[in-house]
């Protein structure tokens, strides 16, 4: 019995021992190493999963990567260069002015003078690192119906229309793309802003220190050689002359779009210019003695106020145009009336018997200027307009039978006797007398647009009597013309243009010396011609400036 529970022992160890991997008649070594080796082939076991999911997590991750970012490459916009070829080199500018579209004329020329060339005119000639003057950071700010650029209407009351589409105001073609657009639209060229260039700065070397234009000494301003002639003062008092030609000077600078506050090359020449004005005014605003002289001191003065809104010139030239209404003629008729009684100008005191048109027209620049600006102008507006039409059918007397604006054709006095209705007046193409170009302009700026029987009869006028073909040729009557003929247009004034521009392209001093940039005065014919060589270029550069110097007049309101 004891032997068979012995055998029924050591069969169950080796039961036991079979199931934990035991062979059996092994000893407790041989068991130990028979379990290390197990718990090695499970551990080995276990790894493979982990191994596999920390490959698979890998591959994921790669797999994010390229996918990601191909993706985003193609998300991204394809992107193209191109290579620009550099612009070519221009050829360097001309040593001359050339005339664009000639035609044949008899003109004196000097050919042996070069001009020096400016750039062409699709860079506006405001070039900063040439200004005088630079402190000023922005540009300046002119009334809004002065200065309005806008090509797509304006509702002020003084809008005017402009010479391209659209509207734009009083002085708003002179700067920007307006300038530039107008100038092509009325039949300016490089040639014709080239010789304004060259105007402007003949001004600017010849202007005095103390911001004036003197008639007489004016070439000691100049470091040039051989120097201009001096001019005369014997068509007028010195004083006179002096704020006369300052002011012509100011408006050709104003015309071209060069003010006193904007950054330009010729800043500083037009605020020496205003100061002068400024200080030689009279306390009751009064600028020289005759009303010819105050007349020009203020439109330069409106002029300049209109363009920047400088409250400076405000007060100024507010008093200028006071004392211009002050002296304005009134209607005495006992069927006047009171409130709109007002007339022309004589040289000094309002005078009814004698209504000098010469000084009227300047007096009315002045006014439609001041207008434009915002300044207060009461009813003298309405006087001139009866002045106007009173002087005109005065020396009219079969004004009614006018009826064909196409072939009509009339004149316009040089005084008018509102007393007596007597008119004095020289024969047609009197270098003189003979003042159609001044009743032309007054008519445009007093309401009187293309179509209208006056301002057509005395267009027609000057196409017939007044049309110059060489130069030295009436400067005055030249100026006059050519702003009624311009504000006239049609197929008269292209025309006109074609022949004017090319002449006074060609009649320019070049050289240099101290006459390049300027219009000789001999020969100039009209009364004052003798004033000499500022004056002579005044004109001749305001001519030159009709393309963009005052817009197409509208119908704006004469102000009540």
């Amino acid at each position: 019995m004891k032997s068979t529970a012995r055998d029924a022992a050591g069969h169950h160890e080796d039961e036991d021992a079979l199931r934990d991997g035991a062979v059996p008649g092994d000893g407790p070594e041989e068991v130990a190493d028979a379990a290390q080796s197990d718990d090695r082939q499970r551990s080995g076991i276990a790894g493979w999963p982990i191994s596999a999911a920390v490959h698979a997590l890998v591959a994921l991750v790669f797999a994010y990567v390229v996918f990601a970012a191909h993706k985003q490459e193609e998300e991204l916009a394809p992107m193209q260069v191109t290579v620009i070829d550099a612009p070519p080199k221009k050829d360097p500018p001309k040593d001359q002015r050339e005339i664009m579209d000639k035609v044949p004329l008899d003109i004196a020329t000097r050919v042996d003078e070069a001009v020096a060339p400016v750039p062409t005119f699709d860079v506006k000639p405001e070039e900063v690192a040439q200004t005088d003057d630079n402190t000023d950071a922005a540009a300046a700010r002119g009334r809004e119906e002065a200065v309005s650029t806008s090509e797509q209407g304006s509702s002020g009351a003084f809008a005017a229309i402009g010479a391209g589409s659209g509207a734009a105001g009083l002085h708003g073609l002179r700067t920007g793309g307006g300038h530039h657009r107008a100038l092509n639209a009325g039949g300016g060229n490089r040639a014709s802003e080239s010789a304004v260039d060259a105007a402007l700065r003949w001004f600017k070397k010849h202007q005095s220190a103390n911001g004036m234009w003197d008639a007489e000494k004016y070439p000691t301003n100049c470091t040039e050689n051989p120097k201009c002639e001096p001019g005369s003062l014997t068509a007028a008092g010195a004083s006179d002359a002096s704020i006369a030609l300052t002011g012509y000077a100011v408006l050709c600078f104003l015309g071209s779009g060069y003010d006193h506050k904007t950054p330009s090359k010729f800043k500083a020449t037009v605020q020496k210019a205003l100061d002068y004005l400024r200080s030689v005014q009279k306390p009751d605003g009064l600028l020289g003695v005759r009303n010819y002289e105050h007349a020009v001191g203020t439109y330069a003065l409106s002029d300049a106020y209109g363009m920047t809104f400088d409250p400076d010139l405000k007060a100024p030239a507010q008093r200028a145009v006071n004392l211009l209404i002050s002296r304005q003629a009134k209607d005495t008729g006992k069927d006047a009336d009171k409130a709109y009684s007002g007339l022309g100008w004589d040289y000094e005191a309002a005078n009814p018997a004698r209504n000098d048109s010469s000084v009227s027209g300047w007096c009315v620049m002045a006014l439609k200027s001041a207008l434009g600006a915002g300044l207060q102008v009461g009813t003298s507006m309405e006087g001139s307009k009866k002045w106007l039409e009173r002087s005109w059918k005065a020396a009219n007397k079969d004004w009614a039978k006018l009826t064909d604006p196409y072939s009509a054709m009339s004149s316009f006095p040089y005084t008018w006797d509102a007393t007596s209705d007597v008119v004095q007046i020289d024969p047609p193409g009197s270098p003189m007398h003979d003042m159609a170009p001044v009743g032309a302009l007054c008519a445009v700026f007093l309401g009187h647009h293309a179509g209208n029987v006056m301002l057509e009869s005395l267009c027609n006028h000057i196409a017939k009597y007044q049309m110059p073909t060489k130069y030295p040729c009436n400067t005055y009557y030249l100026y006059y013309d050519t702003a009624a003929m311009f504000q006239a247009g049609g197929e008269r004034w292209k025309r006109w243009n074609s022949t004017v521009r090319d002449m006074l392209v060609s009649a320019q001093r070049g050289g240099d010396d101290c006459f390049n940039g300027s219009w000789d005065p001999q020969g100039t014919v009209f009364h004052g011609s003798e004033v000499g060589r500022v004056l002579s270029t005044a004109y001749c550069c305001l001519c030159l400036e009709v393309y963009y110097r005052q817009a197409i007049v509208g119908h704006e309101p004469v102000a009540k």
